[in-house]
């Protein structure tokens, strides 16, 4: 996958770039998505994807808590509430539910990073696949890409 970071941007409303997310977003709280705000969304964007995912889970491939697809391009925020689009779909977390699942980092395990992921892609993701399977079937779609990292710990 190549390297590509130009103008888009996401943020987070409830927390900045490297700060701790705050508990009504974790699974022993709120259990809700935070808000995401997206910007610079280049030109010939057909589709926006969002994928949480936790490379600090003490599993193989880490701890996917969220993916996201069929963000229109005209979607400037998603979130709890927040809609995203018609054909706005949620696809699996590690849990195997199609939903946010918050952190939850195992007890002593010191503190997780938590990557937001927002991907522009130059077509349209088909279903709702897995992290892994996105990036394997779509890396060669992606326009450019950016994340946000909030943090936790139990």
């Amino acid at each position: 996958m190549p390297l590509n970071i130009r103008d888009l941007s996401i943020a987070a409303r409830q927390f900045e770039q490297g700060e701790r997310i705050p508990d009504a977003h974790a699974a022993n709280g709120g259990d809700t998505a935070p808000d995401l705000e997206i910007s610079g969304i280049p030109a010939g964007t057909v589709e926006l994807a969002v994928v949480c995912h936790d490379p600090d889970a003490p599993l193989p491939r880490g701890f996917t808590h969220w993916t996201v697809y069929g963000i229109t391009p005209s979607t400037a925020r998603i979130g709890s509430g927040s809609g995203g689009g018609p054909d706005r779909r949620e696809g699996p977390n590690t849990l195997g539910e199609n939903a946010y699942a918050g952190p939850n980092p195992p007890p002593g395990h010191g503190t997780h990073h938590y990557y937001f992921w927002v991907y522009a892609l130059d077509t349209r993701v088909e279903g709702a696949p897995s992290r892994e399977a996105f990036l394997a079937d779509y890396a060669g779609n992606i326009i450019e890409q950016n994340r946000i990292v909030g943090t936790y710990s139990a």
